[in-house]
């Protein structure tokens, strides 16, 4: 088991933060027993997770205290009062008679009972506040991270397209069609490649304007006078493997609605070149 890419994987998190499944957190506990290190990244995480929230810690402000035991003992000097109000007199036998006083520190550990229990909840709602806040900082991170190799992967599949491009340019059976810009449109220009054995046609759009919404450039092969429909030329990295032409004697490209049209609109062709 490649025990650094399952560290990598995110599940370590997951698990500590209590976003994984009862399947991956039974699998990670597992394997916590089995392999050191897994067990060593989960430790690692938990523990940098506490020191995070340790560091970022906000203590209660210093009046807090003061605030909270004068209100207690405000609250308990009105109870006081009313119990002696309202307790019944009794006279009891001499021989029995004692001096009942409330026991005082009752009261304090009483008071620091509730100090506490106030700091507890509102360092509840403080490590709470964090947790949230960790776990979307987390979440962020996988999506970026989801991304970065979603592009990444779209770059390498660019750069291996534009090496079998190169490949193909260079091959002898390749036969090159120039297509330079016609009048008006001299800047434009585009390439064809013809696989002189297979019959395939790959073309190069070298320059070309980025066509409208709607629209789509599309390639001719004029066979014995006629244009024939070669296909539409679409998003492609280096060279557009276009429809198979077993003979031609010139190329050409108009701007058509987008998927194509049966017959070309010549008020809009930009480039065009002759076979040989």
């Amino acid at each position: 088991m490649n025990t650094q890419e399952y560290i990598q994987s995110g599940i370590i998190e997951s698990y500590v933060l209590g976003m994984a499944s009862s399947a991956e957190a039974a699998e990670l506990e597992q394997l916590c027993l089995q392999y050191p290190e897994i067990k060593q990244a989960l430790t690692d995480f938990e523990s940098a997770l506490e020191a995070n929230s340790l560091a970022k810690a906000v203590a209660p402000p210093p009046h807090l205290k003061q605030q909270i035991f004068a209100s207690l003992k405000s609250e308990f000097a009105t109870v006081d009062n009313k119990l002696a109000d309202h307790a019944p007199t009794l006279t009891p036998p001499l021989h029995e008679t004692k001096v009942v006083k409330m026991n005082q520190p009752s009261r304090f550990l009483a008071a620091a009972s509730i100090i506490l229990l106030v700091i507890s909840g509102g360092m509840n709602i403080y490590f709470y506040s964090k947790f949230k806040e960790t776990t979307q900082q987390y979440q962020a991170l996988v999506l970026e991270k989801n991304t970065l190799q979603a592009n990444n992967q779209i770059m390498q599949t660019k750069s291996l397209d534009m090496f079998n491009s190169m490949q193909m340019m260079t091959d002898p059976n390749m036969q090159k069609v120039s297509m330079p810009g016609i009048a008006g449109k001299e800047s434009n220009y585009a390439t064809v490649f013809w696989d002189m054995k297979s019959k395939d046609v790959y073309i190069l759009p070298n320059k070309l304007p980025q066509p409208a919404v709607g629209k789509q450039y599309q390639l001719w092969a004029i066979v014995d006078g006629k244009p024939v429909d070669a296909g539409v030329i679409s998003d492609c990295a280096g060279l557009c493997k276009m429809k198979n032409i077993p003979a031609a004697s010139m190329f050409a490209i108009t701007l058509e609605k987008s998927g194509g049209s049966e017959t070309p609109t010549l008020s809009e062709m930009y480039v065009a070149g002759k076979v040989g």
